[in-house]
């Protein structure tokens, strides 16, 4: 997969990731694609970690040529039949084209011999936006959230288990995300649950922010 570093990366910033399934083709099949899938972004984003629960499972961790601990901060994510989303800060000068080649390259290879397959998974380049404001970003986090709910997958946010909103609004969930950039924009966790829940009209309905209507 070639990386799409049409804009720099720089330390710091936030970016918007996305990719899909080459010729939308499902990326993940069942259960335990996605979880495999998780595996892999935790084992990357958290190298010092020697188990990892997914979905209740503890599995080991792969120990080849981790990341750097701290390199990446996961902001929010939503993995779809045919794509999937990250909301990510970039924490070093390390890119965040490496962590993406290193999650979906692991888990290309292993989805090949698990259906026997050849060729590439994902579309050739992965889609990286730049997020410079923090209204935005609070934007962002709930289309990612409402992703779902837009494609009738769930009827609620919270019942969809692939994404980070459990995370945001109980206990639940993989426990992967720093969720203090966005939360912190609201008084209470009460004011964002009611803000994800009334976000996905607003966004199909206005034209300023139409744009984060990318699917």
């Amino acid at each position: 997969m070639n990386n799409r570093d049409y804009k720099p990366f720089a330390p710091g910033e936030y970016y918007h990731v996305y990719n899909r399934g080459n010729n939308k083709a499902a990326i993940f099949r069942d259960a335990e694609d996605y979880k495999l899938f998780l595996r892999r972004l935790s084992e990357a984003l958290y190298p010092d970690r020697t188990l990892e629960r997914v979905n209740g499972a503890h599995l080991q961790r792969n120990q080849r040529k981790p990341l750097p601990a701290n390199t990446f901060s996961l902001v929010a994510y939503c993995l779809m039949p045919n794509h999937f989303h990250f909301l990510l800060r970039q924490n070093t000068d390390l890119a965040v084209s490496v962590l993406v080649s290193k999650v979906c390259g692991s888990y290309s290879k292993l989805f090949n011999k698990k259906y026997k397959r050849v060729g590439s998974l994902f579309q050739d380049q992965f889609k990286a936006v730049h997020v410079d404001d923090d209204t935005y970003l609070k934007w962002l986090s709930t289309y990612i959230h409402q992703n779902p709910t837009a494609a009738r997958l769930a009827k609620r946010p919270e019942d969809y288990p692939y994404s980070s909103y459990k995370e945001y609004v109980s206990a639940a969930g993989e426990n992967l995300c720093d969720k203090t950039i966005v939360l912190g924009q609201f008084k209470h966790l009460a004011d964002y649950k009611q803000f994800v829940s009334d976000g996905l009209e607003q966004i199909q309905t206005r034209q300023d922010l139409k744009t984060l209507l990318i699917d």
